[in-house]
């Protein structure tokens, strides 16, 4: 009986706690639902400071106590004498020399490249304030996806150079058929040795239940207006004539892109590479698929010195009723593990 009285307080418990906060998300989502879901926001993370900044943490726990503390001076003499020029180049109006800056963008795509909404917002912040001098590099990784969306994907990159940003593509998993329609574009294209490149090819696949259907005695009736609004179905009978239109479509599609990589990358022979093949990065040089063997951390170190590295993102600002839901839903998950530990222990003793 004891043990049933300490099950049966343990369970109004758990149902009392799991009642009290489902009314209070309730409330607070039926109070935030009419309220305007909030543009993204654009972060701005200065990759130059982070990369010294580590640098300097590593240098400094390698020293001996004598070596730090002549390092500590003259760094201290370093900025007495950057202070110094500052003053000198304002008194004569002048300006320090500026670096260029590096814009660093991230593109992991999926298959319907829905990524293409922050790209589209990095990259007018990045046109509404860089020059030729600077450069926008991005690290790519997709294996390709929907036509349209990655063609869109690949027009946002072509914006840069329309206005003569030099842009630089770094791929170090994969850049395959949308994948590297959007790395084609670029001015160069570097890649890892073992990355996958290419995949210049198109497919379509789809499944038919008609003979399902027909076993089982169903129809299924599909009407159309211009002869071919609809060439295959799932649940139809498909015919020659449609496969035929069908297979002429993807053909015309493969045409387009083979005619889009040709023309970004004139060095390449077309015909040989544009076969639906994919290679690995040392492959890939060969075939001039892309311009050089590196990964993106190389390429990032090896420009500290000469450029300023920012990174901007956009990020999509989540609903105040999502921020509250995921929380509630931890504290909820928290809650009843501690309770039901505490009452096992109880049980248990």
């Amino acid at each position: 009986m004891e043990f049933l009285f300490e099950y049966g307080l343990f369970l109004a418990k758990a149902i009392t706690f799991v009642i009290t906060v489902a009314g209070v998300l309730i409330v607070v989502i039926a109070l935030t639902s009419k309220q305007k879901s909030k543009k993204g926001e654009l972060e701005i993370i200065d990759l130059s400071e982070h990369f010294n900044d580590t640098k300097e943490s590593i240098v400094e726990q390698l020293l001996t106590p004598s070596q730090l503390k002549a390092k500590q001076k003259e760094d201290k003499n370093k900025l007495k004498k950057e202070q110094k020029e500052e003053k000198k180049s304002a008194k004569e109006e002048t300006h320090p020399q500026v670096k260029p800056q590096l814009y660093v963008l991230d593109f992991k795509g999926s298959v319907d490249a829905k990524e293409v909404a922050s790209l589209r917002e990095e990259i007018t912040a990045i046109l509404s304030v860089a020059s030729e001098k600077d450069e926008v590099f991005i690290r790519l990784e997709s294996g390709g996806g929907m036509v349209h969306g990655y063609g869109l994907a690949a027009s946002q990159l072509q914006r840069l150079k329309d206005k003569n940003i030099p842009l630089t593509i770094s791929v170090d998993k994969v850049a395959a058929s949308g994948g590297y329609m959007m790395a084609c574009v670029a001015d160069k294209v570097i890649a890892a040795p073992f990355s996958i490149i290419g995949s210049i090819g198109v497919i379509a696949q789809i499944p038919n239940f008609h003979k399902v259907l027909k076993k089982h005695d169903i129809e299924f009736e599909q009407l159309t207006a211009g002869q071919y609004k609809r060439t295959l179905t799932m649940f139809g009978e498909n015919d020659d004539l449609g496969r035929g239109k069908f297979k002429q479509e993807l053909e015309e599609t493969h045409q387009l892109f083979k005619h889009f990589v040709g023309e970004h990358r004139p060095q390449l022979d077309i015909n040989k590479i544009a076969t639906g093949e994919h290679w690995y990065g040392t492959q890939a040089i060969a075939l001039k698929l892309v311009d050089t063997i590196q990964t993106s951390d190389d390429y990032l170190l090896a420009q500290l010195d000469s450029k300023h590295i920012v990174q901007v993102r956009y990020q999509k600002s989540k609903k105040f009723a999502e921020k509250i839901g995921k929380s509630v839903a931890a504290s909820v998950e928290t809650s009843l593990t501690t309770l039901m530990y505490s009452n096992i222990s109880r049980l248990f003793k």
